[in-house]
């Protein structure tokens, strides 16, 4: 197993989720989010069962990164309960795992 995640977050439009993909990738969270558009969800919300047309965010990190990438989806999120789920990368392309680390942690200076 590796130390990367990839973390899954809806958004209510796909506007939103470019703006959060650019602000986890300056913040160095996260290396690489790509935006899925044109999903629907079905869920139950206070009570009620809720359709809603959103995009997924498959955002592209590291366990050491989720704590500062939950905040700041949790802080710049329209929902009151944003979608948040990190799930394990076990093995991946040596290149690409190497790139990931290269691209996460302290933001670069500008």
């Amino acid at each position: 197993m590796t130390d990367k995640i990839v973390v899954l977050c809806t958004c209510a439009s796909t506007e939103e989720g470019e703006r959060l993909a650019r602000e986890l990738v300056a913040a160095r969270v996260a290396a690489c989010v790509s935006v899925v558009p044109g999903m629907l969800s079905v869920y139950r919300w206070k009570d009620a069962i809720e359709t809603a047309d959103e995009c997924l965010l498959l955002i592209k990190s590291a366990r050491a990164q989720f704590p500062e990438l939950r905040e700041a989806i949790e802080k710049r999120h329209s929902y009151e309960v944003p979608e948040l789920l990190a799930l394990p990368v076990e093995e991946g392309s040596r290149n690409y795992l190497d790139w990931l680390t290269a691209n996460l942690g302290p933001a670069a200076p500008e």
